[in-house]
């Protein structure tokens, strides 16, 4: 396609992953009570207090809540989008791995979110166990709730990080020798990005986020290294045959079959 067809199709697609993030931001709106209180609830299991600090914070919160809500719900529509964005580019072939990649892509983005609502809780406990005698915990929801949202993401988009690298690899960009030769760099972004998602530096987040991430990693990587050699394998069967056929060997066509001269038979 040309370049003005790529950007209608770009635009098509990015309306279509709007209006997804539209409908489920509307089903939030319905949700909201239910889930503000799905999301404050470990505050209170710690023994907190949230607290709404001005007029308008209450239908502030509503909006970021609902579009959060949207962003998850859609997330479907809006990473099959990206895919079906990348398709006619593809092979048929490529097509159908491109399609797994994103079945597989969506149940990674929600599992991390879980994983990250299961570890939350702790890491408030862990927060809350320091805070001094004769005291409460009074947290304001303008700061908590960019907390849980950001911990929420980065672990959902953290576990996408995995299938990325399958698709590289797939795609012939990222071969499994770039991976296991800079795997010492790969493990510090991994515990970078897990520092950078804890709040305040919790080791408890951390290691949480970072476990999993370790283990897509190295399932990952040994996916790749299985692929690079099967792709190995069939180059050089390939290259096999087109030296035989540049010097002359038949391969399936048969030797000429030697035909006997009418006159010498009369």
């Amino acid at each position: 396609m040309s370049l003005k067809e790529h950007l209608v199709e770009a635009r098509n697609r990015l309306f279509k992953a709007l209006l997804a993030l539209a409908v489920g931001t509307i089903i939030g709106f319905f949700a909201y009570d239910w889930l503000l209180q799905l999301l404050i609830s470990p505050v209170i299991q710690a023994g907190g207090i949230v607290m709404f600090t001005a007029v308008l914070s209450p239908f502030d919160i509503m909006i970021k809540v609902a579009i959060f809500v949207g962003v998850i719900i859609s997330s479907p529509v809006w990473i099959y989008q990206i895919w079906a964005f990348i398709v006619p580019g593809l092979k048929k072939k490529e097509r159908r791995l491109s399609l797994a990649f994103a079945a597989v892509a969506v149940p990674l983005f929600l599992f991390g979110i879980a994983m990250a609502y299961f570890v939350m809780p702790f890491a408030l406990q862990f927060f809350s166990s320091l805070t001094p005698d004769n005291s409460e915990l009074n947290v304001t929801i303008d700061s908590y709730l960019p907390f849980v949202f950001r911990l929420l993401l980065a672990f959902g988009i953290a576990m996408l990080v995995p299938v990325l690298m399958v698709g590289l690899n797939m795609a012939g960009v990222l071969s499994s020798k770039v991976i296991l030769k800079n795997w010492r760099i790969t493990v510090f972004l991994i515990a970078l990005v897990a520092a950078m998602a804890a709040p305040g530096g919790d080791a408890i987040t951390m290691f949480a986020l970072a476990g999993p991430l370790f283990l897509t990693f190295a399932a990952a990587t040994l996916f790749c290294v299985i692929n690079d050699k099967k792709r190995a394998k069939k180059q050089l069967a390939q290259d096999a045959e087109n030296e035989r056929l540049a010097t002359g060997e038949a391969t399936d066509i048969d030797a000429p079959i030697k035909i006997d001269d009418p006159k010498s038979q009369i």
